[in-house]
């Protein structure tokens, strides 16, 4: 494997189950590291997403690769690779049907304030079947937001532009009930040893970092192929 951003694959440490992924331990890494690595494990990773995951997946759910991205949509790299990768990741790869991304929520309040609350917002617009909208929104509109003492009303005016019930939104937050979803996946993530953002779970190993399309490129074209060449 080639590149000056990617690390050598070495063994992973243990094997955890949690919120119906697998992710394998590894070393913490400091958060929003740009640079990723790569750590691979010779155990087969579980792929079934469940209704709850399901209305935060792009792509064919039959497809013979799943990534799981654990993201802060306050994040600078995590919008870097929303903004630069993702689209070419999904012309590539997601389109064709090769590969299924799972959204995990991951915001890391220490660093950035403003993150529970747009997880929070975009978990009750996936309630309504708009996730994939107000993602884009939130880190397309980053910098409008991030820095707001309290950004609710904005995004009120992002769920006025996606056609979000605005009292079945209401009702959402008031209940708290996808606060406490969005916190199941970050304990579920630290106790995975996962707490850099954006940090992707493939079929095997981690990814940790905003890797650029070709560093993606060489992972999942071996993982294709040898997953095709199996059936």
């Amino acid at each position: 494997m080639t590149g000056t951003k990617m690390a050598a694959w070495v063994a992973a440490a243990g094997l955890l189950v949690v919120l119906g992924l697998v992710a394998w331990l590894r070393s913490p890494g400091e958060a929003e590291v740009p640079s990723p690595t790569l750590v691979a494990s010779a155990a087969e990773p579980q792929t079934e997403v469940d209704p709850q995951l399901a209305i935060r997946s792009k792509g064919d759910s039959a497809a013979p690769i799943t990534i799981y991205e654990l993201s802060d949509f306050q994040c600078p790299w995590c919008r870097k690779f929303t903004v630069e990768t993702l689209p070419l990741l999904e012309e590539e790869y997601i389109d064709p049907g090769k590969v299924r991304l799972v959204f995990i929520n991951l915001p890391i309040p220490s660093l950035h304030p403003n993150a529970p609350a747009a997880h929070e917002f975009a978990m009750c617009a996936a309630a309504q079947d708009k996730f994939w909208p107000v993602h884009d929104l939130l880190f397309t509109h980053q910098d409008a937001w991030e820095g707001l003492d309290e950004p609710t009303d904005y995004f009120g005016d992002l769920a006025d532009s996606v056609a979000l019930s605005g009292d079945a939104l209401s009702d959402c937050l008031e209940t708290g009930e996808m606060r406490q979803l969005v916190m199941a996946d970050v304990n579920s993530a630290m106790q995975a040893q996962l707490q850099q953002t954006p940090t992707f779970i493939i079929e095997g190993g981690v990814l940790a970092g905003a890797a650029e399309i070709q560093d993606w490129r060489p992972i999942l074209d071996s993982i294709y192929t040898a997953k095709t060449a199996a059936n």
